[in-house]
């Protein structure tokens, strides 16, 4: 249609006194009488504007028009003199075909061209509607991009100022939902959403806010569930594993472990749900499950495997230095394996030291509760100093760094500085009330920091 036939749409519609948006009211009402359905409103109104700035209308649509606009269609896009405008009732039927054969209704023919010529452009219009996108990959790029970094940020960083960065870009994302998106793009979407809800999750439970940690970790696990993201359902169900920990669920948190194995159990993340698996056992008095837990995390790691998670890394990742920790916080379950958890620990603070191999992140957090537990181990072993110096280093933290789980670990050093061994020790009791100050100070801050209740 050239750009003379838009102006005659636009002064056909504005003669009746119209706006666009009742012009595809118009439209939709004779689509819909007869038998047709359009598009939404949104994109009506669009098309609409579109045809009146000369682009070209379809026969589908310029059937509905004449409806509407109660012309014949042989005067569509002529230039008589514009009628007045009428009440709309019922619009007429077509005009009749003068060229019926002898015998036939006078009515059918057009009747059969209408239905042709609207079946025939149904394909173009879904077409077109399909071919539509609000949202270009460079934003895609950029919102998995600060995903990333947020993953990476948060293995040093504080929790409380990258709990509300990481709100602010999922808001983002779910304002990208609500655009006309690719249904490639709604996967991306999606994915970013449940990472992002993963990593809220670990600030939550860090801030000491478990019941947010577990609806951000379920609502990251549905975002997972839809797009059948086999790796992230596995981190997510071992988000929920975390959470039970520590609340004081070892039931739940095994059984939470052995669902995350059922999607994954390969690769570094599958050693972490191994460990976490074994952990709840010792928890739960099954020595041989615990026992098993930590050559099953070896030999998952030993597997070649990689997937999305890994190569973005930093929260996502499993570093070796943190499943020795694992390995040794699960050993200290068990009373009759402090020597390898020594070992395990001690192993774990080398390669803390030594710093992160290729492709790893180090965490900050897991690095001061394996220094809790290595505390816990060396006192269980009677080594009152080297247990004092483990501690020592955690006291050092700054507030903002410190996790909710933390003083759970301490609270472990604690109930060994309690046994009889280390009764009238001086250096027990003044560990003891270093573990005291550090505790409270860290549930004041938490306390004057913990994210708002609007998570969702």
């Amino acid at each position: 249609m050239s750009s003379s036939y838009g102006e005659w749409l636009r002064q056909q519609r504005q003669a009746r006194g119209w706006n666009v948006p009742e012009m595809g009211r118009q439209l939709r009402q004779v689509a819909t009488e007869a038998g047709d359905r359009l598009p939404d409103n949104e994109c009506l109104t669009t098309m609409i504007r579109r045809w009146e700035k000369g682009s070209g209308v379809s026969e589908r649509y310029r059937l509905h028009y004449c409806r509407a606009l109660r012309i014949p269609l042989g005067e569509f896009g002529k230039p008589p003199p514009v009628r007045a405008a009428e009440p709309v009732s019922s619009p007429p039927a077509l005009p009749e075909n003068t060229g019926a054969g002898p015998g036939e209704p006078a009515n059918r023919r057009p009747t059969i061209e209408c239905e042709v010529l609207m079946t025939a452009r149904e394909g173009s219009e879904h077409v077109e509607n399909a071919e539509r996108r609000e949202i270009g990959d460079a934003t895609l790029e950029q919102l998995r991009a600060e995903v990333t970094s947020l993953s990476r940020e948060y293995m040093t960083g504080e929790p409380v100022p990258l709990f509300f960065e990481m709100r602010q870009v999922r808001s983002r994302l779910y304002t990208v939902l609500e655009r006309r998106i690719w249904p490639r793009d709604q996967t991306e979407v999606y994915f970013l959403l449940g990472m992002l809800n993963a990593l809220m999750a670990d600030a939550a439970n860090d801030l000491g806010s478990p019941g947010a940690a577990e609806e951000l970790a379920r609502s990251g696990l549905a975002y997972a569930v839809a797009i059948d993201h086999r790796p992230l359902k596995a981190w997510l169900r071992l988000e929920l594993a975390v959470v039970a920990r520590w609340t004081g669920q070892p039931l739940r948190c095994r059984n939470e472990a052995r669902l995350g194995l059922e999607s994954l159990a390969a690769g570094p993340n599958g050693a972490l749900l191994h460990l976490l698996h074994g952990i709840a056992s010792a928890r739960l008095g099954d020595a041989d499950g615990a026992r098993q837990a930590i050559p099953a995390a070896t030999r998952a790691r030993e597997d070649e495997y990689s997937d999305e998670l890994l190569e973005i890394g930093g929260q996502f990742g499993f570093s070796r230095a943190t499943q020795h920790y694992y390995a040794g916080s699960l050993s200290v379950e068990m009373p009759d394996a402090v020597p390898d958890a020594m070992a395990e620990l001690e192993q774990a603070m080398e390669l803390y030291e030594a710093g992160p191999e290729p492709g790893e992140h180090h965490s900050l957090h897991c690095r001061m509760k394996a220094l809790a537990d290595l505390a816990s181990a060396r006192l269980r072993d009677g080594q009152l100093d080297a247990a004092e110096s483990a501690a020592g280093v955690i006291f050092g933290l700054p507030p903002g760094q410190r996790a909710a789980t933390l003083p759970r670990h301490l609270d472990r050093v604690r109930t060994e500085l309690a046994r009889p061994r280390y009764r009238g020790s001086a250096l027990a009791r003044d560990l003891d009330e270093q573990i005291e100050e550090f505790c409270r100070d860290t549930v004041a801050q938490q306390l004057g920091e913990l994210p708002s209740p609007e998570h969702r």
